[in-house]
């Protein structure tokens, strides 16, 4: 069993990926060829935004959405210690500081009630992760911004596709940025990511930036960098688009299987438990993560019975060594305690009912003999 399975996707659309990839090796425009432009303009409709810039890849969208909003050495933003290394690298890559707000411990996503509090006059923006698949409190967070004049910049690499109130991930700020690495919702055969506003002065900073800040051929209105996505990574997106929706109702459905499946298992297990969607919102389980007690010896057993597992993430990022300094150690509790009991499990859209049975039988086995050996 794989932990994503990236090779049905291909198979079932192999005729029109191969078919994209061939129409840019025959034009040869491998650098802002028109797959691009369509690719944005395709994205941009989809997400209900009035731009999108396609970039080399997630993180290069945050870096140059923060270059965009003006970030720069001595500034703050506000984000959550529990995600990849990439939201706060952008950050610290920009001389700001990163500063860090704990979590909700249910959902694992940044706490809004806390976000006010890390306020300061150095703060230039809030950027929230749209942690497994689910956005994050948007709505509490914007009002956050709004009454302090900051922008907000969603970290959607995990959830590109999933809704809130009504609106896609992504479109529900300031500025929103994606990832099209291969295991994610919509995922590129290489790097990709790209960002979406409706603000035009941003989306025409974040074009010039991504070309090393040219308005124009060899004219440099800013700084910039080479982070263009390019051609044939976009006409493989392009190519993908059409069985998106279909994946992302998989996703849900598989995600609502894994819950009734795995219901009784939290009610007869301590320790044992299911992340929360809201009712305002839904998820596309970018990763299908479950809070497990005794992670190692429950990860074990299943690779014994074949079943791969993954951590996303093991350690906060303000008790990474890169992170860390200036930060209080204890001051993010329920990110400390997520860190030692998440355990993602398979999930992708052609994963099979027969392959989630196997998964959860096994995690039943492996929880019974934690219950056996205490």
């Amino acid at each position: 069993m794989q932990f994503i399975d990236l090779k049905t996707p291909y198979a079932a659309l192999k005729t029109d990926i191969d078919a994209a990839i061939h129409r840019v090796l025959d034009h040869g425009q491998y650098i802002m060829g028109p797959e691009v432009k369509a690719l944005e303009t395709a994205l941009a409709a989809f997400a209900g935004t009035k731009h999108c810039v396609t970039v080399a890849s997630g993180t290069e969208a945050l870096l140059i959405a923060l270059m965009a909003l003006g970030v720069k050495a001595g500034d703050e933003v506000i984000t959550t210690p529990f995600t990849f290394a990439a939201t706060a690298e952008v950050i610290a890559l920009l001389g700001a500081r990163p500063v860090f707000v704990d979590i909700e411990p249910d959902t694992c996503n940044i706490d809004p009630r806390l976000v006010e509090a890390a306020i300061t006059p150095k703060t230039r923006a809030i950027m929230p992760v749209s942690l497994y698949g689910q956005v994050a409190d948007m709505a509490e967070i914007n009002a956050i911004a709004a009454r302090h004049g900051l922008p907000v910049v969603e970290d959607a690499a995990q959830s590109f596709g999933a809704t809130y109130q009504g609106r896609r991930s992504g479109a529900t700020s300031t500025i929103g940025c994606t990832s099209f690495f291969p295991s994610k919702p919509l995922g590129c055969y290489g790097d990709g990511g790209a960002l979406f506003t409706d603000d035009d002065t941003l989306a025409q900073a974040a074009r010039e930036i991504r070309v090393h800040g040219q308005s124009a051929r060899y004219t440099h209105t800013r700084v910039g960098v080479g982070g263009r996505m390019d051609t044939i990574q976009c006409a493989v997106v392009l190519a993908k688009l059409p069985r998106f929706e279909w994946e992302l109702a998989r996703r849900r459905e598989l995600g609502a299987r894994y819950r009734a499946l795995l219901t009784p298992l939290a009610a007869r297990h301590p320790g044992f438990g299911l992340l929360t969607v809201r009712p305002d919102r839904d998820c596309v389980w970018g990763q299908y993560t479950v809070f497990v007690p005794e992670r190692a010896k429950v990860q074990a057993a299943l690779q014994a019975a074949g079943i791969p597992t993954a951590v996303h993430y093991p350690k906060p990022l303000h008790h990474q060594a890169a992170y860390a300094a200036g930060c209080c150690p204890d001051c993010c509790p329920n990110s400390i305690a997520a860190a030692a009991r998440v355990m993602s499990l398979p999930m992708s859209p052609d994963l099979t009912e027969a392959d989630q049975d196997r998964v959860v039988a096994a995690l039943a086995q492996a929880l019974a003999g934690l219950a056996a050996s205490a």
